[in-house]
């Protein structure tokens, strides 16, 4: 019996992360961890430095670090807007949804705008595959049916006007103005 829970105590002292209650291995700079979390998938700037805040380091560490890995080309906004938008592109989101998402990343408004011409996607195809996807092959007469389907694909992003080719329901065009 005894032995049984030193080997819990053991387990559990195994377990704990190192950090400033545990002074069993420092913590690691704010360079060593935005590299972290760099190398599981691309962030921006702003995202990183909230990351780096939120795990206790200091402004001034945080922006050296960040700019460090910057000149090193470890962190670049333009590739991380550009992958982020043919991810969420390949996941079926519309247009105005990828802007809203691309603006809260800090990327700018023109920049947005190059990336979606740059991008040269058919956005009533990616909708109609998106209908496909959710209700199948089959279209509707219903018009409560049309409109459901009519939100689906607003609240995943697309333009009135697409969602109105698509699904031939009646939109307002007030669901376009997203900032």
């Amino acid at each position: 019996m005894g032995v049984r829970a030193n080997q819990g105590s053991i387990c559990m002292a195994m377990k704990r992360r190192p950090g400033p209650d545990n002074p069993a291995k420092p913590q690691r700079s704010a360079y060593d961890k935005a590299l972290g979390l760099l190398a599981r998938r691309e962030h921006s700037r702003k995202e990183l430095k909230t990351k780096l805040r939120q795990g206790g380091y200091e402004g001034e560490e945080t922006s050296a670090a960040i700019d460090r890995l910057g000149a090193q080309h470890y962190q670049d906004d333009d590739r991380f807007a550009e992958v982020l938008l043919r991810n969420r592109i390949a996941q079926g989101y519309g247009p105005l949804r990828l802007r809203v998402e691309l603006k809260s990343h800090g990327v700018t408004d023109a920049r947005i705008r190059e990336l979606l011409e740059e991008a040269e996607v058919d956005w009533d195809a990616s909708a109609a595959a998106q209908l496909r996807r959710r209700y199948g092959g089959a279209g509707t007469a219903d018009p409560a049916e049309r409109a459901r389907r009519a939100q689906f694909l607003l609240r995943r992003g697309f333009a009135a006007a697409t969602v109105r080719s698509v699904t031939h329901a009646d939109v307002d065009e007030a669901a376009d103005d997203i900032p």
